[in-house]
C-alpha cells in the first residue's frame, strides 16, 4: 500500500474493488437508460427506476435495524435533494438519450465534479477555486466544446440539445453535491438520506408521469426493457448507493470522485458492444480533455509525478 497524499486517504485493494464495481454499476445505468427508452416514455423509465429503488431500500434500511428518518425539516431536504440528485438528472439524461449514444451521455455527465467545482466556489465558505481547478475547469470545458464538434456553432439541432441536457443533468448533480452536504450536520446516516431522497422524488414525478406520459396508453413493454428498468432500479440505483457510501466510508470524498472517470469505460463498452452505438474520435479526444481537467483538479497524478521526479534526482 502506497503512502497516502496529504488530505487523502490511501486506497486499498478492497476499496479499489468496490470502486471499479460502481463504476460499472453506474456505467450500466446508461446501458439500461438506452434499452428501455426505445419501448418507454421519459419518465416512465425514471419513475420506474425510483420508486423500486425506494422499496429496495426501504428494506435495507429496515432490515438493518436503523431507524426511519423523520422531522419536517428532514424531509424537506430530501425532496429538495431528490429534485437536484433524481429528478432533474434523471429526466433530462433518459431523454437526452433518446437522441445521443449512451456512451455520450456518460461522457458528458462527467463534466459533474468541473460544474462541483465551480458551485461549490460560489456557495461555500471552504471550496474556494484554486489556479490548478481553474486550469481543470477550463481543460474540461474544452474538452465539451470537442466533443460538441463543430456543428453546434452553425445550428441547435436535437442532438446539441440532448448534448446540453446532459450538461444540465451534470449541472444539477453538482447542486446535489453543495446541497447535501447538510445531511451531516442533520445528523441523517447515509442509507437514510438515500432512502429519503429517492422516495421524495418518487413522490414528485409520479403525478407527473400519469399526466405527461399516460403510461396505461402505452403498449406492454418487451422482456429486455421490464429487465433494464429491474437492472436500473436494482443494481444502478439501490445497490449502486449502498455501494457508493460504503467506499465513501472506507476511502473519502476525494477518492469517491475517481469513479467520474471510470464510468464513461463500461457505459461506451456496454453501448458500443451491446446496442451497436458508435464512438466518434472527437467524442474520445473530448473524454481526453475531460479526463485531464479532472485530473488537475484532483490534484493527485500531478503530486505523483513530482514525487517519483524529486526520488529520480535523489541520489
Amino acid at each position: 500500500m502506497t503512502a497516502s497524499t496529504p488530505g487523502t486517504k490511501s486506497m486499498s485493494a478492497g476499496a479499489w474493488g468496490m470502486l471499479l464495481v460502481l463504476s460499472v454499476l453506474w456505467g450500466g445505468s446508461f446501458f439500461f437508460n438506452g434499452v428501455a427508452v426505445r419501448e418507454l416514455p421519459t419518465f416512465t423509465v425514471v419513475v420506474s427506476r425510483v420508486v423500486i429503488a425506494a422499496a429496495i431500500l426501504w428494506s435495507v434500511l429496515l432490515l438493518s435495524g436503523q431507524p426511519a428518518p423523520r422531522g419536517r425539516a428532514v424531509w424537506a431536504a430530501f425532496f429538495g435533494m431528490g429534485i437536484l440528485n433524481n429528478v432533474i438528472p434523471f429526466s433530462l439524461i433518459v431523454w437526452a438519450q433518446g437522441h445521443i449514444p449512451s456512451g455520450v451521455a456518460s461522457i458528458l455527465n462527467a463534466t459533474t465534479p468541473l460544474f462541483g467545482v465551480v458551485v461549490a466556489h460560489v456557495l461555500t465558505a471552504d471550496e474556494k477555486l484554486t489556479p490548478p481547478r481553474l486550469f481543470g475547469v477550463l481543460a474540461g470545458l474544452v474538452g465539451v466544446a470537442v466533443m460538441m464538434g463543430s456543428a453546434a456553432l452553425g445550428r441547435i439541432g436535437t442532438d446539441t440539445v440532448a448534448d446540453l441536457a446532459c450538461l444540465g443533468a451534470a449541472l444539477s448533480y453538482a447542486f446535489a453535491g453543495v446541497f447535501g452536504r447538510r445531511f451531516r450536520r442533520m445528523g441523517v446516516a447515509p442509507i437514510a438520506a438515500a432512502t429519503g431522497q429517492v422516495t421524495a422524488s418518487s413522490l414528485v414525478l409520479m403525478p407527473v408521469m400519469l399526466l405527461v406520459d399516460q403510461p396505461w396508453s402505452e403498449p406492454w413493454p418487451s422482456a429486455a426493457a421490464i429487465g433494464a428498468i429491474l437492472g436500473l432500479a436494482a443494481l444502478s440505483t439501490a445497490l449502486g448507493y449502498i455501494l457508493f457510501f460504503r467506499v465513501l466510508a472506507a476511502a473519502g470524498a476525494i477518492n469517491i470522485m475517481l469513479v467520474t472517470l471510470l464510468v464513461p469505460v463500461s457505459a461506451i463498452l456496454l453501448g458500443v458492444v451491446v446496442l451497436g452505438e458508435a464512438i466518434l474520435p472527437r467524442h474520445l479526444a473530448g473524454m481526453a480533455l475531460i479526463a485531464l481537467g479532472l485530473a488537475a483538479i484532483d490534484g493527485r497524478p500531478w503530486r505523483a509525478l513530482r514525487d517519483r521526479f524529486s526520488a529520480l534526482r535523489t541520489p
